[in-house]
């Protein structure tokens, strides 16, 4: 069975429009941090693996679907997990839900570069530690 990474996150009041309604760019920053901390909470970083493999993650590409708004002040729990995986990329299945209703959801697809911004083949160790979170492996 497929492990999900989980993050929680307070909207704030820099997060809204005059109303209180969660400005749609922002839902974009909370899939962010739940990424980062998804690496985090498998014993990698962003800036680990610039400088243990030379590599950079990208967002390639994003899908996301608006169902419902946030709102000041509510708290969002974000689910993570990995719904596909190749050589060079995988994409994230992400889901924030509010009061467990499900008011977004994104795929987030993600290429690992080299140095010279060029695709390459994601290291062994990261996969390894993916495993539990990914879909169909």
């Amino acid at each position: 069975m497929t492990k999900y990474f989980k993050h929680k996150i307070k909207v704030y009041y820099e997060d809204t429009d005059a109303i209180g309604v969660v400005y749609y760019a922002n839902y974009l920053k909370y899939l962010e941090r739940a990424r980062t901390e998804a690496l985090i909470n498998i014993g990698l970083s962003n800036l680990k693996i610039k400088d243990n493999f030379k590599a950079l993650i990208i967002v390639k590409s994003c899908n996301i679907d608006y169902k419902k708004s946030a709102y000041l002040e509510d708290v969002l729990n974000i689910k993570s997990h990995i719904f596909s995986i190749t050589k060079t990329s995988f994409v994230m299945s992400q889901t924030i839900i509010k009061n467990k209703i499900v008011i977004v959801e994104a795929k987030i697809r993600l290429v690992f570069l080299n140095e010279k911004a060029k695709p390459m083949k994601i290291p062994k160790v990261v996969v390894n530690k993916f495993k539990p979170y990914i879909s169909n492996f």
